[in-house]
């Protein structure tokens, strides 16, 4: 079972607007969800870009959002713990929260990933995508992605 991941600021493969980027606003874009699986005690959502010149650069890492939680607003504030009792990680940028597209040059490729858990997690705020992905294995019910280019 896919879960689909939404947003109302661009569509899968589109452009992401100058203000959720390193260029305007830098806050985060709006998400919705839906098709999600029975069991689902959270999510956890991750926002990578493959193709940074170091290897795969983290922007947002949040976990730990309820069950029935199935949007987040634009501009999720850089706070550790969000008032619904999520947390959020760290990023490649060393912040806590989101930090959006900000490639040297050319276009990249942004991947929002949602994952539907069977479990909340266990992790302090601050945790780093590799401990979430560590921290999720063997409890992963469905999973879903939005992908959205931005270029310098």
């Amino acid at each position: 079972m896919d879960i689909r991941l939404t947003s109302t600021a661009f569509t899968e493969g589109g452009i992401i607007p100058k203000k959720y980027t390193c260029d305007g606003a830098d806050v985060s874009p709006p998400l919705a969800w839906d098709n999600v699986p029975d069991g689902t005690k959270s999510f956890a959502l991750i926002c990578d870009d493959p193709d940074a010149p170091m290897g795969t650069w983290v922007h947002w890492v949040l976990f730990n959002l309820p069950a029935d939680v199935r949007s987040l607003p634009e501009a999720v504030p850089p706070d550790k713990e969000l008032p619904n009792g999520a947390r959020q990680g760290t990023n490649d940028f060393r912040k806590i929260g989101y930090g959006g597209p900000c490639p040297p040059r050319g276009t990249h490729r942004y991947y929002f990933k949602l994952y539907a858990l069977d479990t909340t997690l266990d992790l302090p705020a601050g945790s780093s995508k590799a401990q979430l992905l560590k921290a999720m294995e063997g409890h992963v019910l469905a999973e879903g992605q939005l992908m959205g280019k931005y270029g310098r």
